[in-house]
């Protein structure tokens, strides 16, 4: 069973599957329900391709509804992160609890053998028997989509398959472009998982509450007023505020940390202001590929946020609960919420929740 979205990656999947001989059935995950307009969220017209790419490759497709599922297990946790001045990353909580759970327990209760999407990264059995599989980064380095993967378990991985894995995005539009397939050229999306491409500060604003409060420097001088601590990322430049405020050496304004108890938005001037570079990070709600977490003084590299190159680091501390990494150089932005994920040369070893 092939989770299409009605992009081209997806779509290639289930053709690369279905040439290889697998009896092949296409399944439409609807997962957001609230406003589901045309202007910001594409399900209506995803569907349609999907049920075009379908009909090309000549399978079945199945359109099943986790929006309940979606709510209580992503968007929720998703927006008292927002709400606990943290920046999560819903995609990574998206495919551990939608993506390769639900979809993978309705596949399953529906005989099937496998589940597939069209995720860049690669999977390699591992050298002894029986000791399950390792999590690889994708061929094209571009396109690699372990980073949000990292949450997945054994149990998970043992039944998924990604079959555009080894290819670069190129090779994939050239497939589908070849085959005839109607989506070879659609764009690829940008948005939060399943939600869409949507302002998104005033999206967030419908859920949470707006609550004002000083912006200051780390040296305590006010410098304009916030619209809510929710509302604002570690590393933050545009939307700011502080655009025409010259300080003492003229650079642009960057959220550089967020004071809870004082609700106040702490800002500096210059990319490289010493606030915005950490050597160390703390991580928690730790997830395991292998479900062996690496020892103390392990040394490998890590990822902060999905675009950043990898770190050299060291793991300075772990436990069940918690991990302490030490980076060779300072890292920046590094941000509440999201997720540091390591990895041994290409093998994704898993990761936590920055705290």
């Amino acid at each position: 069973m092939v989770g299409l979205s009605g992009g081209v990656d997806s779509a290639v999947a289930a053709l690369l599957l279905k040439r290889a001989g697998h009896e092949v059935v296409g399944l439409f995950m609807k997962n957001w329900e609230d406003d589901d307009d045309e202007e910001h969220c594409s399900t209506r017209q995803d569907l349609i391709d999907c049920a075009s790419v379908a009909d090309v490759i000549g399978i079945d497709l199945e359109v099943v509804n986790f929006a309940a599922e979606y709510k209580d297990r992503v968007f929720a946790s998703f927006l008292s992160e927002y709400a606990a001045g943290r920046t999560p990353n819903p995609d990574v909580l998206c495919n551990a609890e939608i993506k390769f759970k639900a979809f993978l327990e309705h596949a399953m209760g529906l005989g099937a053998r496998y589940i597939a999407t069209g995720h860049y990264a690669q999977l390699r059995e591992r050298d002894a028997p029986g000791d399950g599989v390792q999590l690889l980064r994708g061929y094209d380095p571009e396109k690699d989509q372990s980073y949000f993967l990292y949450r997945l378990t054994q149990q998970q991985l043992e039944r998924v398959l990604f079959p555009v894995g080894g290819l670069r995005k190129s090779e994939v539009r050239r497939v589908a472009r070849e085959a005839g397939l109607p989506v070879h050229a659609k764009k690829d999306s940008t948005g939060i998982c399943f939600i869409g491409e949507r302002p998104f500060r005033e999206f967030l604003n419908r859920y949470l509450p707006r609550t004002p409060g000083a912006m200051r420097t780390p040296e305590g001088e006010r410098v304009g007023e916030h619209i809510g601590l929710a509302f604002y990322t570690i590393g933050q430049r545009k939307g700011i505020g502080l655009g025409g405020r010259k300080g003492a050496d003229g650079g642009a304004w960057y959220v550089a940390g967020k004071d809870l108890e004082k609700n106040e938005l702490i800002v500096v001037q210059g990319h490289d202001h010493p606030c915005l570079l950490s050597r160390r990070l703390r991580a928690a709600d730790l997830a395991w590929v292998s479900a062996r977490p690496p020892a103390e003084g392990y040394r490998c590299t890590a990822k902060t946020r999905y675009r950043q190159k990898d770190a050299p680091c060291t793991v300075a501390a772990v436990s069940a609960a918690e991990m302490e990494l030490e980076f060779d150089e300072a890292q920046w932005a590094v941000t509440p919420g999201q997720s540091a994920v390591l990895y041994d040369g290409d093998v994704c070893l898993g990761g936590g929740v920055i705290r």
